[in-house]
């Protein structure tokens, strides 16, 4: 007759590379066994009885795949284009898709408000009051001759590309002249710039990423559409962009901003051209950015079962450079 003998398992010691080992004994007083191999760690036994355990690795999540089956779901005129990034601040995960450059319009508010700090950090200066005045009317009603203002000021693209440089933006050129609305980026550089804003690892100092974050959390009722659609609640900080290109008549929109979904803090860029409404671009920018927090919350979400054992409306807003 066979008989299951069960055991316990105690932890005896760990080498200096890190390998624990466990012995264990069956209850029925035999000799001692091994313990048996689990989901997460592998086992080998050596001469005296001990077992060794070493962690067995993780499969690798392909989180631009989970993304780009996401994005089927959104539906995109025939010649419109999109793309989207997005990090998962507490994971570290990030994913995106799409690609070329975009129009910022007036997303690139941000970026002329994160220069302008930087570079009175360098001066070791605050902001004056007339700067502080424009900031505050640039970032929270996206007011265009508050950001002429603020161009000016940083020393127009020259200033934006070279603290783009410092930032960590490398696909992203300043506009000609005033023609700031027309900055080009990518999704994955307006992502590099939300983590200067929102990360723990910036050439900001706490004080200007406390600034901007807190005016970016306060837009104005009618420009609270885009990003903000992939949020559970209330909890979010972005700045919109729209322009109607007069050459073409089409939309450029764009939303980059962060999010809160079941805890968790998301960056995310959504950038779009080619838009035959402002209102179907406003809705593109808005599905993408649910597919881009789907993608990674939905992994996320996965990961934690495993390892236990147990809508947003869209405001019409006014024309903006």
């Amino acid at each position: 007759m066979l008989h299951t003998a069960l055991a316990t398992v105690a932890v005896v010691g760990v080498t200096a590379a890190g390998t624990v080992f466990v012995k264990a004994r069956a209850h029925s007083g035999a000799s001692p066994v091994s313990s048996s191999a689990t989901a997460s760690a592998s086992t080998s036994a050596t001469a005296d009885g001990e077992a060794s355990v070493e962690p067995v690795a993780q499969p690798t999540v392909d989180h631009d795949a989970l993304l780009a089956e996401a994005m089927k779901s959104v539906s995109v005129e025939d010649d419109a284009q999109v793309s989207v990034a997005v990090l998962d601040l507490d994971s570290g995960d990030s994913a995106s898709h799409g690609d070329g450059a975009f129009d910022t319009a007036s997303i690139v508010k941000v970026d002329i408000l994160a220069t302008l700090l930087l570079q009175a950090q360098d001066a070791g200066r605050h902001l004056t009051a007339s700067e502080k005045s424009y900031a505050i009317t640039m970032i929270e009603n996206s007011d265009n001759t508050a950001a002429s203002a603020l161009w000016r000021i940083i020393g127009k693209a020259d200033g934006l590309d070279a603290a783009n440089e410092r930032l960590g933006l490398t696909d992203t050129e300043g506009g000609d002249d005033m023609l700031w609305g027309l900055t080009q980026t990518t999704a994955t550089d307006q992502l590099t710039l939300l983590q200067q804003v929102f990360g723990d690892d910036s050439e900001l100092s706490q004080a200007s990423q406390t600034y901007l974050q807190g005016l970016m959390g306060q837009i104005e009722a009618d420009q609270q559409w885009g990003v903000s659609a992939a949020a559970d609640g209330s909890r979010w900080a972005l700045k919109n962009g729209w322009l109607a290109r007069s050459t073409t008549g089409l939309w450029d929109i764009n939303s980059i901003g962060r999010v809160t979904v079941d805890g968790h803090d998301y960056l995310v860029a959504a950038l779009s051209k080619g838009n035959s409404t402002q209102a179907k671009g406003i809705s593109l920018v808005e599905s993408a950015a649910k597919a881009a927090v789907a993608a990674l919350a939905g992994d996320a979400s996965t990961s934690s079962a495993s390892a236990s054992p147990s809508a947003s409306a869209s405001p019409s807003a006014s024309v903006s450079e």
